[in-house]
């Protein structure tokens, strides 16, 4: 008997990763189903703030595709201040039928390049304790848990 997704259970290496260049349906679609495995309280974007996202010179958005269907993706965002360019992981996610296969290390490895070219000298990103694969991966990657208070303001 198989279950939906099966056919989703690949090798690393027929798991592909690209940045997002344009809106399709396909993109659309793909956030309806992963962001909500993200997040429960935030609504998936839609085809306008998609747009957004892609457009904006601030944001690269990368998916991860097997077999052609979106199975993950991840935000790296770059800016500059006056001590350098700075980058940040945001919203990785992967779809539960393919995780423990590589796919949030490559995406991440994508993010790590494009920040090296930008010329950033480091990456930060946040995970919830509860994450505790992603917090295992990020820490395998070489990423450093850092001493900080991290403080939110809601607006």
């Amino acid at each position: 008997m198989t279950t939906p997704g099966d056919d989703l259970a690949a090798p690393a290496d027929e798991i592909e990763v690209h940045e997002c260049v344009a809106v399709t349906d396909d993109l659309v679609d793909a956030m309806d189903r992963l962001i909500p495995q993200l997040s429960s309280s935030n609504p998936a974007p839609g085809r306008a703030e998609l747009a957004e996202i892609v457009a904006s010179p601030a944001t690269t958005l990368f998916v991860a595709r097997h077999r052609g269907r979106i199975v993950g993706a991840l935000t790296l965002v770059a800016f500059r201040i006056p001590t350098g360019v700075r980058t940040r992981i945001e919203d990785v996610v992967v779809d539960e039928t393919v995780r423990g296969r590589r796919v949030g290390e490559m995406l991440s490895e994508a993010a790590l390049d494009r920040a090296r070219q930008l010329g950033a000298r480091s990456t930060d990103l946040t995970s919830r304790p509860s994450r505790e694969a992603a917090n295992r991966l990020y820490s395998r990657m070489g990423f450093q848990q850092r001493e900080s208070n991290v403080y939110r303001y809601t607006l």
